[in-house]
């Protein structure tokens, strides 16, 4: 049997105490009763709103091979007659079984943040690298203080590359989390306005992604998006930490990772990169220029971890888009069907523009029209009004006719668009639900985006419900 860890190397990382006949190893970690597998270890975290104690039956009943339980709470877990590591503190306990994680690995660590693309980066990382060796990447996106050290004491001892994503949304959340991952890459994709309501500008938010350099190793590197404003702050503060390797991406005619070229059509987009002196043609199958800007970045780091830079972009050539984040759906409709490209993940100024442009690129066929299905974007603050408003410039240099919202902050963006848009505005989600399916139409193409907060993924499960897939052996009337 192959353990993730043996017991006795996690009761030694964790400081913890046996409970019971322990078994010798356990094959996972999981922190959620509910989709534990058999021969995991469940670790018992209480969170804002839950406390994995009290789940730890169900945990129990779905297999778990043992519980990583807190002392207070071992006298109310006596019933039970799963073997226990007992520990004073359980999310204490796995951030230093992370950090052992970290001690024995001999993979190439690579770390990304940034204001827009983290996920997709991160997600593009773990594709172009994988057929050159095990690689081990954040689920979903588990980026802040439990994600990381739970992503952590999941890697596997033998994994090559190991890739991690690290949010914030206050200034200093970086720090703690960068100093345990330990990055020999750490990657930028981007500064924009996300979070302005914790922060008093955007260099704030630039000195915040910032942090990820000072956790970086002995000899490591970074990878900057020279087209953004924020470059040369972020190109300054690696340097004055002592950091000699600050490569960069972007179509900038300085950058080392170069867009020569773009060229994107609604289903996947072709890129001409010119590294190292050479230029070569990337074939993607994901659209957007946004997403291409990402590949720049991974490209790059595949050139400075010595990844096999054709099998990279071969893979290239088979990354879709995921749930939430530009993955498309053609759904039948009567005896035609519509498009619908769901944005719904999560939204900001600067991912709301990429994912308009998204749109903008569609082309809808007979009758069928281009709708902007937006909600709020949230932790906008004072700056709220001005960055909904702000949204009617691209929307009309898109030349995007029909805008559907819904959302309190919403509304100041239907009052900047001119009577040649067709607005409708609902209050909230749930009534602009109602409106979406009752009002598509065979051709139409969709894109539904907001923070994740206003639930817009339930506009996109209410059409997948109603609507089945389009298959490719239909024939449109």
């Amino acid at each position: 049997m192959s353990w993730l860890w043996t017991t006795e190397d996690m009761i030694a990382a964790m400081a913890g105490r046996p409970f019971g006949t322990l078994p010798e190893g356990i094959t996972g970690i999981s922190i959620d009763s509910r989709s534990i597998a058999p021969g995991e270890a469940f670790f018992a975290i209480k969170g804002d709103r839950v406390d994995g104690h009290d789940y730890a039956s169900m945990a129990m009943a779905n297999g778990a091979a043992l519980l990583v339980v807190s002392e207070a709470r071992l006298p109310a877990m006596g019933r039970l007659t799963v073997p226990m590591i007992v520990v004073e503190d359980v999310l204490a306990a796995l951030g230093r079984l992370g950090l052992a994680s970290r001690e024995r690995s001999r993979a190439r660590i690579i770390a990304v943040t940034g204001s827009v693309g983290k996920t997709t980066t991160k997600e593009m990382l773990r594709h172009v690298l994988s057929p050159s060796g095990k690689v081990h990447a954040s689920v979903a996106s588990f980026n802040n203080h439990w994600g990381v050290p739970l992503t952590l004491a999941r890697m596997p001892g033998d994994t090559d590359y190991g890739v991690f994503e690290v949010g914030m949304n206050h200034p200093g959340e970086i720090r703690p989390l960068v100093a345990m991952i330990r990055p020999d890459v750490a990657v930028i994709t981007t500064i924009a306005p996300a979070h302005l309501g914790n922060f008093k500008s955007i260099k704030e938010i630039a000195a915040a992604k910032a942090e990820i350099f000072e956790g970086l190793e002995p000899g490591g590197h970074v990878v900057l998006n020279r087209d953004n404003d924020q470059f040369n702050f972020l190109d300054r503060t690696a340097q004055s930490l002592g950091i000699e390797h600050i490569h960069s991406f972007g179509q900038h005619a300085k950058a080392e990772f170069r867009l020569a070229e773009f060229n994107g059509s609604d289903e996947n987009s072709t890129l001409w990169l010119t590294i190292g002196g050479e230029t070569l043609e990337v074939a993607i199958g994901a659209p957007g220029r946004h997403i291409a800007e990402n590949a720049l970045a991974a490209l790059g780091v595949v050139r400075i971890v010595g990844a096999d830079m054709e099998k990279a972009i071969d893979a290239l050539a088979t990354l879709k888009p995921e749930k939430g984040r530009g993955k498309r759906h053609r759904l039948s409709i009567g005896n035609g069907s519509f498009t619908l490209i769901d944005e719904s993940y999560n939204a900001n100024p600067a991912s709301m523009r990429a994912a308009i442009a998204l749109l903008a690129a569609s082309e809808p066929t007979g009758r069928g029209r281009r709708i902007a299905v937006l909600g709020d974007m949230l932790e906008m603050g004072e700056y709220a009004q001005k960055v909904h408003s702000d949204l009617a410039v691209p929307l009309l240099a898109a030349g995007i006719e029909h805008v559907w919202l819904a959302g309190a902050e919403m509304a100041a963006l239907k009052e900047s668009l001119p009577e040649s848009v067709h607005v409708e505005y609902r209050e909230n989600t749930s009534e602009l639900t109602d409106y979406v399916l009752d009002s598509v139409v065979a051709g139409d193409v969709f894109m539904v985006k907001s923070s994740l907060g206003i639930g817009f993924g339930k506009i996109v499960a209410a059409l997948l419900d109603k609507f089945p897939p389009f298959s490719d052996t239909q024939r449109e009337l």
